[in-house]
């Protein structure tokens, strides 16, 4: 309802400049000021009202769509990438409406309108000028209509970018907002997104896996420590019951590397979900194998051994 009433006004500015431009014409003794003067201010009104109604309109229709499309939902997916396109759509459309609105105001004026037909005939050189000063800026608003058409990236989306870890915040026509896990935002220009790599974690899903790495002694019972793991993992609801795995992935001269594998419904989740299992191994290690903790061993031969001199002298 608020949405309705925010577009009656520009309605209601268009007819009044009408009415008044219809009265400054069949009426031009009624001008307070020179009649060409009024008719030109009148033409910049009702260019001023047309456009606010146009973007007002827009933007009705934008939230009448999304209206259908809840991004709050847990499996919000197809919402964000429908959030997504509105939004830079809006965005470029607006921008073109504004250009269109500002050309038509200017060749209201003789002067401009000469101008600009001198620039015309001048196209060659102009063009060329025009072209390297506004490159960057074209590249930018072409980035944001291919970010909206491919989608490499959603609102909402859990993305890595410049080795920082957060979510989309803001999809505009030239620039995106990500917001960092630590509340601080990063702005990147859209061209980052067309040009360079960066990971996306919900691109399709998302679900995602997580890993944590323990380094034990090799006495340390691989069994054991896989039971823990599923006892740990069926005690929290963090787990979405998925994946369950551990295995030992490397053995080095000291330590083997023992991996635990989970699943979670999302990033953050994945997250919360590490950090409990992490802790509940080690402590498990320490309560249970306390001996199967990271430990550097010394190799003492028999004759040294045998002689209480000389291992006197390797251990000073």
């Amino acid at each position: 309802m608020k949405n309705i009433k925010s577009f009656i006004l520009p309605v209601l500015l268009l007819c009044l400049t009408i009415a008044l431009k219809q009265v400054n014409h069949f009426y031009p003794q009624l001008a307070i000021i020179n009649t060409e003067i009024t008719s030109k201010l009148l033409s910049i009104v009702l260019i001023i009202s047309f456009t606010w109604m146009v973007i007002k309109m827009l933007r009705l229709i934008k939230l009448g769509v999304l209206g259908n499309f809840d991004i709050k939902k847990e499996d919000n997916l197809k919402s964000r990438r429908v959030y997504t396109q509105y939004n830079i759509l809006e965005n470029i459309l607006i921008f073109v409406v504004i250009i269109v609105a500002i050309g038509f105001s200017l060749m209201l004026f003789d002067d401009v309108k000469k101008l600009g037909i001198s620039l015309f005939a001048s196209a060659g050189i102009s063009t060329i000028i025009i072209g390297f000063a506004a490159q960057k800026f074209i590249g930018t608003v072409l980035a944001g209509i291919q970010i909206a058409i491919t989608q490499p990236i959603a609102i909402d989306d859990v993305v890595i970018v410049e080795n920082e870890w957060g979510w989309i915040e803001e999809i505009n026509l030239t620039y995106v907002v990500v917001r960092i896990w630590d509340k601080r935002r990063l702005i990147v220009p859209t061209t980052y997104f067309i040009e360079t790599p960066f990971q996306n974690w919900t691109r399709n899903t998302a679900d995602i896996l997580g890993t944590v790495f323990i380094y034990t002694d090799y006495t340390m019972d691989v069994k054991a420590l896989r039971e823990e793991l599923t006892r740990l993992l069926e005690s929290t609801d963090l787990w979405d019951k998925e994946v369950n795995v551990l295995q030992v992935t490397n053995a080095t001269e000291q330590t083997m590397e023992v991996r635990a594998l989970m699943s979670a419904k999302n990033s953050p989740t994945a997250w919360d979900l590490r950090v409990f299992i992490r802790e509940g191994l080690i402590t498990f290690i320490q309560e249970n194998y306390p001996d199967a903790l990271p430990k550097t061993r010394i190799d003492i031969p028999e004759a040294i051994e045998a002689d209480p001199l000389s291992k006197e002298e390797m251990m000073n």
